[in-house]
């Protein structure tokens, strides 16, 4: 099951045809934030403590194996990919509250329940959400939230999660929430593709692309 919700939040582009919309804010406007969403500021510093959640996890997850550095070496793109998960959590919340969902800590505790289950136990499950999702122990219930929300969402929308037109209608629900929020990204992490909801690289300005070589007659 959470599979589907982690699946769904990382589906192609190609599901949105729409041109990306794409805004971005300096540092000059907001100091210290990472991103801006719905006015509320994600800074620098709560980034950076999420990111570390992570790293402090697989060092101890990896520290009877000894490959801690491999373990960074697959995630060297977290910073980013958090700041991503961070902002998409808060948009889902914004599309499902917008369409009525509310989610209980029954669910959550339910869910949970019958993941570990089918996982083998609790360490099994937190082992397994670490390693596939970047995901620490003391998150697991905010992530199962989450994913209630998606799955309650689909259904208030009457879109079937496992059709492209089901998915469509998915994400263009969080492509109104998105630009409801007007999501800003400090330039140096990108910026929000407010159509697909996403955060996307920006090239610098300076960056100029080198002429093609002229061919020889």
């Amino acid at each position: 099951m959470h599979r589907r919700r982690r699946t769904a939040l990382a589906l192609s582009a190609a599901l949105i045809a729409a041109a990306p919309l794409l805004t971005a804010c300096g540092d000059a406007a907001h100091p210290g934030a990472a991103a801006v969403v719905g006015g509320e500021r994600i800074t620098v510093a709560q980034l950076q403590s999420r990111v570390q959640e992570v790293r402090a996890a697989q060092q101890s997850a990896t520290e009877q194996s000894g490959q801690y550095a491999q373990a960074v070496e697959k995630t060297g793109g977290l910073t980013r990919d958090t700041l991503q998960s961070l902002v998409l959590d808060r948009v889902l919340h914004r599309a499902a509250t917008d369409a009525g969902v509310h989610v209980s800590r029954k669910e959550v505790q339910g869910l949970r329940g019958n993941l570990e289950k089918q996982a083998g136990g609790a360490k099994a499950l937190e082992m397994g959400w670490l390693q596939q999702y970047n995901i620490p122990a003391s998150r697991i219930d905010d992530s199962l939230r989450t994913e209630i929300e998606a799955q309650k969402l689909y259904g208030e929308l009457g879109a079937d999660p496992n059709t492209a037109q089901g998915q469509a209608r998915f994400w263009k629900a969080l492509s109104k929430a998105s630009e409801s929020l007007d999501i800003n990204l400090n330039p140096r992490y990108g910026a929000w593709d407010v159509e697909k909801s996403r955060r996307t690289d920006v090239k610098p300005p300076w960056v100029r692309e080198a002429p093609a070589p002229k061919q020889q007659a």
